[in-house]
């Protein structure tokens, strides 16, 4: 309808009167509406990509004046040709009934996707923090985020665990933007449009999300949350959804002539087997028992000391399960010389100076420990694989006797113990805790960690955690994915999951580099334009999405100092200790299908097949010379007349996933599938990947 309010504009700009007509007609057809959920979609929603180069066939939008802050042309162009030399551009208007051109220079466009466009993403890395050895990175992914999601259509369809969304609430107050304009309290449209926003994220996160066990959960305030739970209800009619109310504000914020509203809403979309555990009020009340490292650390403990204490522990790589020990060496018998068995590998208590100590357990009091659940094995590093780690004897008489609490099993089979502070009861529909404060541990977490900067209403830090909790707390591998990721808050909370049970979960985090507006309207008038960089680098991905996670990880502030403050509950640490983790930072690009199919793009195109095999371990970034490459979760095959060596690199790796092979022809693309270990998914570059895009678009 909002289309047709602007024809009916056109309409009384070249006829009054007929406009008028046309405009009560609408008005009267307006107002019968059927009962349900009803809305405009808007199509189609478009984005303005200033950071993309100009190439001839784009979209493009005319820029406004540098120094004026009012819009520019908002009509569409496109484009015929591109004069390098004097650095101008042909264009032509699009639907329009006469033909209309003109000529402007390059600097003053910018390309426009429509959300009915095919696209065809990559990814270009802007930076990394490695501090977690073998583990998984993070993700941080700056971009228009209804494109990132077609993205991920092609590395996790169907294997998200959950997504965590806080989108815009849709006050009126300049919060979010529709069609690059700020959608505001007097559009009569805006609840349409908020609407159709939700829907069309929506519908793609559905595809993501692990539809035999996921949970989806979005929280909204009082604004649109009967829109929203409708619009839940009809596209995910198989799953159950409950909504949560959580005092976020227990001061509450003032409204003039209204009640202060002191919380705000979540709802909790539960897919396939999903279901809400305890484990996230019971550890909400307690504190995780802290298992020791099994190899020693003092002195007294270096190998040769207690004969018994050193031997190897063998480790399964692909599910990081301890499934045996061997017989202890005697202090001359060097290490290298113990073979593991095929397919495991062999752990020694080796510091990461190379110092032999000693394991704290003898083999048999170790294998009583795993077959107990109360032993694992962690990821480290190169040096050291894997760091053992287990649950002392008392702390384990404390669990038979019920002083202890298993609150859940992990996915190697381990126990979750806490020593709960107070009454352990499943989770209601009301949350009081105090810990849920926004103002006291969102904002004042956020000014620790980025003291300089600001941003607006981030949210607790320990609501996303106890939230994500509730359904991840046996998921220690989980994929989480956050698409409105704001200020960094959900990977925040990942990582301080991850702590708490050693496991190895991976967030992705999406959102665009938006100014804010009050500071659009200055940049405005300083002659600046989005895709300069005095513009760019206060955006909120690049100003506080991507240090906030950096610094969460590191314990230092973008100044580097360390960070001041402590986290509470559950696991209670120096702020400034960092977190073992890994995180890498990307910007969507957009590609041309005939720049992928002739290998032109692979360097962009690498960090997706890095993500669909784990975003783990080291990366392909450029076409191997020698027609293969083989890395730590994935191999890729660019030349098949290379392929039996690369067959046989790839039988004898650990930890292989996928297998890319390159090539036009199937028939020999399913010669060489065959040949893979059952273990390795082979997936055919480039045609599956152009093949998801266009299946993803409809097309």
């Amino acid at each position: 309808m909002s289309r047709l309010t602007d024809l009916i504009a056109k309409a009384k700009a070249k006829d009054a009167a007929l406009g008028a007509e046309l405009d009560r007609e609408f008005k009267m057809l307006s107002s019968r509406l059927p009962f349900g959920l009803n809305f405009e979609r808007h199509s189609p929603e478009a984005v303005e990509l200033p950071l993309r180069p100009i190439r001839k066939g784009d979209k493009v939008r005319v820029l406004h004046e540098r120094g004026s802050t009012k819009k520019g042309d908002q009509l569409l162009w496109r484009v015929k040709a591109i004069n390098k030399a004097r650095k101008t551009v042909d264009l032509e208007l699009l639907d329009s009934e006469e033909l209309e051109t003109r000529t402007v220079m390059l600097d003053d466009l910018v390309v426009v996707a429509e959300f009915r466009d095919t696209i065809y993403p990559g990814l270009i890395s802007t930076g990394k923090v490695l501090h977690g050895g073998a583990k998984p990175c993070h993700t941080v992914i700056n971009g228009e985020n209804y494109h990132v999601l077609k993205a991920l259509t092609f590395s996790h369809r169907g294997r998200v665990d959950a997504i965590y969304i806080d989108p815009p609430y849709n006050t009126g107050a300049k919060d979010w933007k529709y069609n690059n304009d700020y959608v505001e309290g007097d559009d009569l449209y805006r609840h349409s449009k908020w609407l159709a926003m939700m829907e069309r994220r929506l519908l793609i996160a559905r595809q993501l999300l692990n539809p035999a066990d996921s949970v989806l959960i979005v929280t909204i305030d009082e604004k649109e949350y009967l829109r929203l739970g409708l619009l839940l209800e009809q596209l995910f009619p198989e799953a159950r959804i409950q909504m949560v109310s959580i005092t976020t504000n227990p001061k509450g914020a003032s409204r003039p002539d209204m009640f202060a509203r002191v919380d705000e809403f979540a709802y909790f979309v539960l897919i396939g087997d999903s279901i809400v555990s305890g484990v996230a009020v019971s550890a909400s009340q307690g504190k995780s028992v802290r298992w020791p490292y099994l190899r020693r650390s003092d002195e007294k403990s270096t190998r040769g000391h207690r004969p018994r204490q050193f031997y190897p522990v063998f480790v399964d790589p692909n599910t990081s399960k301890i499934t045996g020990v061997g017989e202890p060496l005697a202090h001359d018998v060097p290490r290298e010389s113990i073979k593991a068995p095929p397919g495991l590998i062999a752990v020694f208590p080796v510091r990461d100076d190379g110092v032999e100590m000693e394991w704290g357990l003898t083999g048999p009091s170790l294998m009583r420990a795993v077959r107990g659940g109360f032993a694992r094995a962690s990821r480290t590093n190169s040096l050291q694989p894997y760091a053992i780690s287990y649950l002392t004897a008392p702390a384990i008489s404390k669990v038979e006797s019920g002083e202890y609490v298993v609150a859940g099993i992990r996915e190697d089979g381990t126990k979750v113990v806490i020593a709960p502070s107070g009454k352990t009861t499943r989770p209601t529909t009301v949350w009081t805790e105090s810990r849920h404060s926004a103002p006291d541990h969102g904002k004042k977490i956020l000014g620790a960690l980025l003291p300089t900067r600001s941003f607006p209403f981030p949210k607790s830090l320990y609501v996303v955690e106890d939230s994500l909790r509730l359904f991840l707390a046996n998921k220690q591998n989980a994929t989480v994915l956050d698409f409105f990721a704001g200020s960094g808050t959900t990977a925040h909370a990942v990582m301080r999951l991850n702590k708490q049970d050693g496991g190895n979960r991976q967030c992705i985090s999406v959102t665009n580099n938006e100014v804010a507006a009050d500071e659009q309207r200055k940049l405005r008038e300083a002659g600046l334009r989005p895709g300069d960089d005095e513009w760019e680098k206060i955006g909120i991905c690049d100003y506080i999405t991507k240090p906030r996670v950096a610094a969460a990880i590191t314990g230092k502030t973008p100044d580097g100092e360390p960070i001041k403050g402590d986290y509470k509950f559950t696991d209670e640490f120096p702020m400034s200790d960092g977190f073992e983790e890994n995180a890498e930072f990307f910007t969507l690009t957009y590609e041309t299908p005939l720049s992928v199919s002739h290998n032109l793009a692979f360097s962009r195109i690498a960090p997706l097949l890095w993500l669909r095999a784990g975003a783990r371990g080291s990366r392909i970034d450029e076409l191997p010379a020698n027609g293969w490459s083989v890395t730590d979760a994935y191999a890729l095959l660019n030349n098949v007349d290379t392929a039996t060596p690369f067959i046989e690199a790839v039988a004898k790796a650990n930890g292989i996933r996928i297998a890319y092979i390159v090539t036009d022809d199937d028939r020999r693309f399913q010669a060489i599938a065959k040949r893979l270990p059952d273990s390795v998914e082979p997936v055919r570059l480039y045609e599956s990947y152009l093949t998801n895009f266009s299946f993803t678009n409809g097309d």
